[in-house]
This record gives C-alpha cells, sequence and structure tokens, in this order.
C-alpha cells in the first residue's frame, strides 16, 4: 500500500458528522466512476452523510420461500430461548433480510473495509437486489446510514458465515464512524452451521459455490445463474484497490455480479434447507425423504439429533441406513443410532447395532485389499466402543456377567491388535485398556463371590 492509501485509509476514520447537502460531486471523481455507473445502471444516493452508489435489480429467481415456524427453530442458536415462539416471529419471509458483503481484506478489524454491501428480500414473488458501493474509501458513512435504514425494516438478518465475519466487520465499521449506530437484527440467521452439519457428509467443502452446484443444482435441474465466468474471490480486494488508483471500472462489474450471485444462492439454500427441515419433520407438503440422498439423511438425521429431536432422528438415521451409506459413514449412523435407541431403552435394538459394528471389524480385516486403512482403523475403533458398550449391557441391564467378562475381553483383545498393527495411537490405546482392565478387574471380583473363576480366563486375558 503506497502513502496516498495510507492517508485515504486515516482519513476515512475520521468521526462522521452531519452536513448539509451539497451539490452533487460527480465532478470531483473520476472518469471511470461515472463509467461504473453506467456499466451497473446504478444511480448515486445521497443523504446527511454524503452519496454512494446504489445498483437494484429484480430476479424472478429464487422464489419466495414460506417457512414453518418448527423448522425454522432448527435454524436458531442451540440454547435459545424459546425457540418456538422466537420461530414463530421470524414466520414472516417478506421480514427477510439477506445480506453479503465484499471486502478490502479477510483479516477483519479496523482497517478493513465493507466496500460493497449487498441485500436482498423477498418482492412480488422474487428477489429484489440491492449493492451500495462506496466509491472511495469517504463514502463509507453514506452507506452505512443508508444500511441502517434498510435493516431497520426487516429485522431477520440471513448470512452466509454472517456471524463471524460480515456482522462483526459492519458492526466495527459502524463503531468506527462514532455517529451512526447500527440496527442489529431481532434475529440472525446464519445458513453456515446447518449447511456445515448438512452435506459435509457428502461434499466436504461447504462453500456458497459448491453448494450452489451439488445440492442447488443438480442433473434434474439447473440454477437460473452461472458461475462458469465468476471472479475469483481472493482478487477482489486488489480490483477495488485498483480502482480507488483510477483504474479500469469493467472488473468491479464482475464483482457486483459475484456479491449478487451469492445473494440469489443465500436465499435458494434458505428454501433448500428449510424443506429439508419440513422432510425432517415428516410434513405432509414436503419433499418425501426417501428421494433424498442417503448422506443428506445422515446429516439432518445429526441436526435433528443435536437440537432435540432424538424421535425424528433416530428414524432419518433408520432410513439413511436403509438407503445405503459409505462404510466409514455408516459405523458413525450405527453408533448414533444405537445410542438413541439405548436413551430410548430399547435394547433389542441397540445391542443389535452394537454386534454389527463388532463384526465390521473382522470383515475390514478380511477385505484389507478392498479398503483404505484409514477405513480399518476406524472400523476397528467402533467394534472396540462396540464391545464396551455390549459388556455395560450384559453387566447392568442383562445381568449376565459372563458375557460381560466375554465382551470386555474381546474388545482388550481387539485394542491390543490394533496398538499392534498401528492403528490406533499409543496414548489413547493405553486410556482405553485401563477402563476395560478394570471392568474386568471387577467382573473377577464378583465372580471371585458368585461364581467360577475360570469363566473369565476364557480368553486367557487376565
Amino acid at each position: 500500500m503506497n502513502l496516498v492509501d495510507k492517508f485515504a485509509h486515516v482519513a476515512a476514520l475520521r468521526p462522521a458528522r452531519k452536513r448539509d447537502v451539497e451539490p452533487a460531486r460527480t465532478a470531483d471523481l473520476p472518469t471511470e466512476c461515472d463509467h461504473l455507473t453506467q456499466l451497473l445502471g446504478a444511480q448515486t444516493i445521497r443523504n446527511r452523510y454524503g452519496e454512494h452508489l446504489s445498483a437494484r435489480q429484480w430476479f424472478a429467481t429464487p422464489e419466495m420461500c414460506l417457512p414453518d415456524s418448527r423448522s425454522l427453530s432448527l435454524l436458531l442458536p442451540q440454547g435459545t430461548l424459546d425457540a418456538r415462539a422466537v420461530a414463530k416471529s421470524a414466520a414472516d419471509p417478506e421480514q427477510w433480510l439477506f445480506l453479503d458483503t465484499e471486502t478490502t481484506g479477510l483479516a477483519g478489524g479496523t482497517g478493513t473495509y465493507a466496500f460493497l454491501v449487498g441485500i436482498a428480500w423477498w418482492d412480488a414473488g422474487g428477489l429484489q437486489v440491492e449493492q451500495f458501493f462506496m466509491r472511495d474509501l469517504d463514502e463509507e458513512h453514506s452507506l452505512l446510514l443508508e444500511l441502517s435504514e434498510r435493516m431497520s425494516k426487516r429485522p431477520v438478518l440471513v448470512t452466509f458465515n454472517g456471524k463471524s465475519f460480515d456482522w462483526p466487520l459492519l458492526e466495527t465499521r459502524y463503531r468506527m464512524t462514532r455517529a451512526i449506530p447500527p440496527c442489529a437484527p431481532k434475529i440472525h440467521l446464519d445458513l453456515l452451521h446447518p449447511a456445515r452439519q448438512l452435506w459435509r457428509p457428502r461434499l466436504g467443502s461447504v462453500r456458497l459455490k459448491d453448494l450452489e452446484r451439488h445440492v442447488l443444482g443438480d442433473e434434474t435441474r439447473a440454477l437460473e445463474w452461472s458461475r462458469h465466468d465468476d471472479i475469483d474471490s481472493s482478487l477482489i480486494p486488489q480490483m477495488y484497490f485498483d480502482y480507488l488508483r483510477g483504474g479500469p471500472a469493467e472488473p468491479l462489474a464482475g464483482v457486483f455480479r459475484h456479491n449478487q450471485m451469492d445473494l440469489r444462492g443465500l436465499a435458494a439454500l434458505a428454501g433448500k434447507i428449510l424443506t429439508l427441515f419440513d422432510s425432517g419433520h415428516g410434513f405432509p407438503n414436503a419433499a418425501h425423504h426417501s428421494t433424498q440422498d442417503p448422506l443428506d439423511l445422515y446429516g439432518l438425521s445429526r441436526l435433528m439429533q443435536r437440537r432435540g429431536e432424538p424421535a425424528r432422528a433416530r428414524e432419518l438415521y433408520e432410513t439413511a441406513l436403509r438407503s445405503g451409506l459409505p462404510g466409514h459413514v455408516e459405523r458413525l449412523a450405527q453408533r448414533e443410532l444405537a445410542q438413541l435407541a439405548k436413551r430410548e431403552q430399547d435394547y433389542t435394538r441397540a445391542t443389535s447395532l452394537w454386534e454389527e459394528l463388532r463384526q465390521a471389524s473382522t470383515s475390514a480385516k478380511r477385505k484389507k485389499s478392498a479398503v483404505t486403512l484409514e477405513d480399518t482403523q476406524k472400523a476397528l475403533e467402533a467394534a472396540i466402543e462396540a464391545s464396551e458398550q455390549l459388556a455395560i449391557y450384559y453387566e447392568h441391564r442383562a445381568k449376565q456377567p459372563h458375557r460381560a467378562a466375554e465382551m470386555t475381553s474381546h474388545a482388550i483383545a481387539e485394542l491390543r491388535n490394533a496398538q499392534r498393527d498401528g492403528g490406533i495411537a499409543a496414548a489413547r490405546a493405553k486410556k482405553i485398556e485401563a477402563r476395560l482392565t478394570r471392568r474386568l478387574a471387577r467382573l473377577e471380583r464378583y465372580y471371585m463371590t458368585k461364581a467360577k473363576p475360570e469363566l473369565l480366563r476364557a480368553g486367557n486375558v487376565v
């Protein structure tokens, strides 16, 4: 950054002061500013703090979603008091405001500016997008005032990673003005977190453009927009700095389009997630979950479980397992499902799942050429845990201490084999073995007084 840019940053930190509306200062702006206005079909917005650029466009898609308050409550932060009542107050989609920013960097802090703030809302059955742009850094106060007024009309903020980045950054910028208070949203729905729970098992990456490609659009349906000529987001800050130095306006038109697609993707994602939640609740007007990807069902199961919907989570886990899951995910689903069944005291289902997990390690060892080493190791860990759970069941519920001892011995044998083959870290193996050995010693003491202790030595473990 050269000296001129540094002084511009310092100037932008001056306290905001109301000033009389002055004549339009287009003559003071570079020619490229007028060119950008023409490229975007934008207009200059003026208020008591100055002026900035605004570009508006309406899109027929994505269409407005109609959220059910029960599904909407799953988007609220965990621990929200009276989540159903809060969700009901946010159930009117016309009160939603989608927001996405383009900034001068990703570090945040007082030196990062949101030079382009895009907002969108449902209007006339489609999506109205409006984008505020700072043609120079001293237009920030005007932009922030306009944004605050827009947010006051729609109190439900919807973002993608906005709780961690966009909104904290904007709050910092408002504080830096020392005059313009932010209009804090009454409810903030950040879609990144449910997206991770739902689609990370299938996709790995849950960047918005990846979700657009693999979740919102696929072979059966195409989005109304395409990112085939989208710009690399890492280049956006430099494009803006080049523009401030008098560079061409054309690259910024691509930034506007990028921001526009982010907003449309965000709105479409909200509809997709809520439709999936409706399916998870078994609503009759929702797409039936039997037609969905098994990995999506697994993700939905986890989310339902974490949000206090164990009955629906259990049903969805069962459906995902019947539909067919990859080996490592199948074991995770079986483990979670077994725990849910245990909490509901359905020990018949829980023990059958633990037996399947216990046998999985044997199957994985037989198929070493067909599975990865990592998959074999995870199967062994799942089998050891399942054996321990079976031991707990047989000792405390079934009152069959000899079976509990057998399961514990089996778990110790598997653990030692895994440690010998390098399938489990030594420190972790030592901790698990100590726990299992204590259990076996307790069972041995029981048999010393209640039954024949030689039964315990069948596995030649102690």
